[in-house]
């Protein structure tokens, strides 16, 4: 079954980090979408949601942990949607947070094409 991802960062570069990554992981992707922040990929996801966001947490106008609150709150068509946060936040207590906040796991920076495949292989089927 063909799967959908954004990738939600405020830096351009760090998109195209992230999408090569995910790439040489393995997992396949049919629609790839980006944003440059919460309140950008909120407009997106209510226009053509995806099944899974990579995102990061320290981002400019609304940051991930907003972003995942809004989606949960307000996107009709993400109930479903997985949310990955990707950041060099690396507090056990902010991880906690965000996961009871919505989100559905964790990746911190640095990243390996084998940590997406752990991570997301499972919201592929």
């Amino acid at each position: 079954m063909a799967k959908s991802l954004m990738i939600v960062d405020d830096s351009a570069t760090m998109r195209k980090i992230v999408m090569r990554t995910v790439r040489m992981s393995g997992l396949d992707f049919d629609r790839t979408e980006e944003a440059s922040n919460g309140a950008e990929a909120i407009e997106k996801l209510k226009q053509s949601p995806v099944d899974i966001v990579l995102c990061d947490v320290n981002m400019p106008e609304m940051n991930g942990i907003d972003m995942v609150k809004k989606v949960r709150a307000e996107v009709a068509g993400c109930a479903n949607t997985k949310i990955i946060m990707v950041s060099t936040e690396s507090s056990q207590d902010l991880i906690d947070s965000i996961l009871r906040e919505g989100a559905n796991g964790y990746i911190t920076k640095p990243f390996t094409p084998e940590r997406f495949q752990e991570k997301l292989a499972p919201f592929m089927n």
